[in-house]
């Protein structure tokens, strides 16, 4: 499966924002990966440092763990929302 590259070379769109709220909240990857791994979706911090950098694809489904977590929509992480 070819993967493109969204914009300035990265393979997400949320990752900075994800990243943003994470700090708001003061978490380390480390314990933003464990609260997603309470939540029953296995990742761990090196996924969530690929996934912030853009490295990462994050697909539909891991939205939805990391919206539950940080406590915002999934439009919010997609930067949809006004």
């Amino acid at each position: 499966m070819k993967l493109y590259k969204y914009k300035d070379g990265k393979c997400n769109v949320s990752g900075s924002r994800i990243r943003d709220l994470r700090e708001l909240a003061n978490l380390s990857q480390e314990q933003l990966a464990a609260k997603i791994q309470l939540e029953g979706l296995n990742l761990n911090q090196k996924a969530i440092s690929r996934i912030e950098t853009g490295d990462r694809v994050v697909p539909d489904f891991e939205l939805l763990y990391f919206s539950a977590v940080l406590n915002v929509s999934v439009q919010s992480l997609l930067n949809l929302e006004p």
